[in-house]
């Protein structure tokens, strides 16, 4: 499965109303450590395939969602269930750190 590109447009759809957990990766593209997170990301969209939506949410271009949500610093991975943030993960962590909060949500 592909990563998600998340929207303030689409935020509600693919991620409010999922029916099941999403983890969104709030990045820039002039982020150093965003860079070292990207690939981990990709490997969970697959990984995970059918049981956790991955998603990207650029926050230059999605400022309301990120504003919303409180992101201040960057990467910050949060975690949703049934609508609402069951987990925050900020900075460029081992992708067995991210492994462990997705597994405590399924």
């Amino acid at each position: 499965m592909e990563l998600v590109t998340i929207t303030d447009d689409n935020f509600e759809e693919e991620v409010l109303k999922s029916d099941i957990p999403v983890i969104i990766d709030f990045w820039a593209v002039w982020c150093g450590p965003c860079r070292l997170i990207a690939p981990i990301m990709e490997e969970l969209a697959k990984e995970y395939e059918g049981r956790v939506k991955v998603g990207k949410l650029d926050v230059d271009s999605n400022q309301q969602t990120s504003i919303k949500y409180g992101v201040r610093s960057i990467p910050t991975l949060l975690i949703f269930k049934d609508g609402k943030v069951v987990d925050t993960i900020i900075g460029a962590v081992p992708k067995q750190q991210i492994v462990e909060k997705l597994n405590a949500v399924l």
